[in-house]
């Protein structure tokens, strides 16, 4: 029995270092990791109907100041209706950010 529990110490250890892997600190803002192979498009809010700002790059990183619910998107991780904020005015599909979580990391934006 003691081998097991030290078992599902160790696996929840490392799913859990495996996540904080995923999170960066950059000069004092969290950033989230695009999802490998993709170019983000940026929208001016929560939904494809929105202008398109910007492209991001493969390999980009993005911080998450809020988020918020819109329109459905599937993408790499799931299907989600949530948006995050990027910038002021800027929002990526939260389908295409590996966050961790199937719901929000941070505040509701206002």
């Amino acid at each position: 029995m003691a081998i097991e529990e030290t078992a599902d110490a160790v696996a929840t250890t490392d799913a859990t270092d495996t996540a904080t892997d995923t999170v960066e600190t950059t000069a004092g803002a969290i950033t989230y990791p695009v999802a490998p192979g993709y170019q983000l498009n940026v929208r001016s809010g929560p939904g494809t109907n929105y202008r398109l700002v910007k492209v991001l790059p493969y390999n980009s990183r993005v911080p998450i100041r809020c988020q918020r619910h819109g329109q459905k998107v599937s993408g790499p991780y799931g299907t989600s209706d949530i948006w995050d904020n990027i910038a002021p005015g800027q929002y990526v599909s939260d389908a295409y950010v590996r966050t961790g979580s199937d719901g929000f990391v941070t505040a509701p934006c206002g």
